[in-house]
C-alpha cells in the first residue's frame, strides 16, 4: 500500500469544510418588473452559498392565485406590499418574515426618442393612438400608472387607448415592439448606468401614486428550507441592495 500523503488530506479535508453544506435549491416567485435585477442578486447568491435560487417571474395577483392554490414556490418577491401581508395573515407565509426589499419608480415610456418628453405633457396632448399598462387588478405598477391618470384628470380623454398586459413585463413587450407608443412601466426595465438606457421617459412623480413598496416574504412550505431562509437574509447584504439601487429602486 502506498503510503498516506498527510499533507493532500489536509488539504482535501480545507476543502470540504470550506464548501457549502448541503447545497439546496429555493423556488422562487418574482415580480416581473424585478425581473433583471433578481437575475444578478441569484447568481451572486448561488456564488456566495452555494444555493440555487430558481426564478419565475410574473404578476403578483398571479402569483397570489397560484401560491393559495398550492404552487410549490417558497419565497415571493411581490411588487407591492398588500399581498405579502396578506399571505401571511391567510397563513400562506411565515409571520414575521415579511420586509420591503425595494421601493419602485414608475415610469412613462417609449422606445423612440423625443417621444416622451420630461413633464409628461404628451398625455395632455394626446398625439398616439396606443398607450400601455400593467392590468391593475394583477400588477401593482398598473394600479399606479390608473392612480397617476387619475389624478391628472385624464381617464376619459385615455380611456380608449388604453392597452392591458398582464404583467409590467407584457407591457414593457408592447411598448418595446412597437405596438404602443407609449406605456406606463417600471424605471427598473428601462434603467441602467443611472441613466435611462434608451427611447425617451418621464420618471412620474411619487406625489401622484402610492408608494410602490415591494415585500418579500417567505412562504408556509419553506419554514423548513435554509436555502430560503437565506435567500431572504441574502437579499437585506449590502451587495444585493447594491444590485438593487443599480436599477433605480430604493432597497
Amino acid at each position: 500500500m502506498p503510503p498516506i500523503n498527510v499533507r493532500w488530506l489536509s488539504a482535501l479535508f480545507a476543502v470540504l469544510l470550506s464548501a457549502p453544506a448541503l447545497a439546496n435549491e429555493v423556488q422562487v416567485a418574482v415580480a416581473a418588473n424585478f425581473t433583471a435585477p433578481m437575475k444578478l442578486i441569484a447568481a451572486d447568491f448561488e456564488k456566495d452559498t452555494g444555493h440555487k435560487a430558481v426564478l419565475t417571474f410574473g404578476a403578483t395577483g398571479k402569483f397570489y392565485a397560484q401560491i393559495t392554490n398550492g404552487a410549490p414556490f417558497e419565497v415571493f418577491l411581490a411588487a407591492d406590499d398588500e399581498t405579502p401581508a396578506k399571505l401571511e395573515k391567510e397563513g400562506a407565509a411565515v409571520n414575521g418574515s415579511r420586509f420591503t426589499y425595494a421601493t419602485g419608480k414608475l415610469v412613462l415610456w417609449s422606445a423612440q426618442p423625443g417621444v416622451v418628453d420630461a413633464q409628461g405633457e404628451v398625455l395632455k396632448k394626446g398625439d398616439f393612438k396606443k398607450i400601455a399598462i400593467a392590468a391593475p387588478k394583477l400588477a401593482p405598477y398598473g394600479a399606479a400608472a390608473v392612480e397617476t391618470i387619475t389624478k391628472l384628470g385624464l381617464q376619459a380623454a385615455l380611456e380608449a387607448k388604453l392597452v392591458q398586459g398582464e404583467s409590467i413585463g407584457q407591457a414593457f413587450s408592447f411598448v418595446s415592439t412597437g405596438n404602443a407608443e407609449l406605456g406606463f412601466i417600471a424605471l427598473s426595465q428601462v434603467y441602467e448606468g443611472g441613466k435611462i438606457k434608451s427611447g425617451s421617459a418621464w420618471i412620474v412623480p411619487e406625489s401622484l401614486h402610492s408608494p410602490i413598496r415591494q415585500d418579500a416574504v417567505l412562504l408556509a412550505k419553506a419554514k423548513d428550507n435554509k436555502a430560503a431562509m437565506q435567500l431572504m437574509e441574502f437579499l437585506k447584504t449590502e451587495k444585493a441592495r447594491a444590485v438593487i439601487r443599480s436599477f433605480g429602486y430604493e432597497p
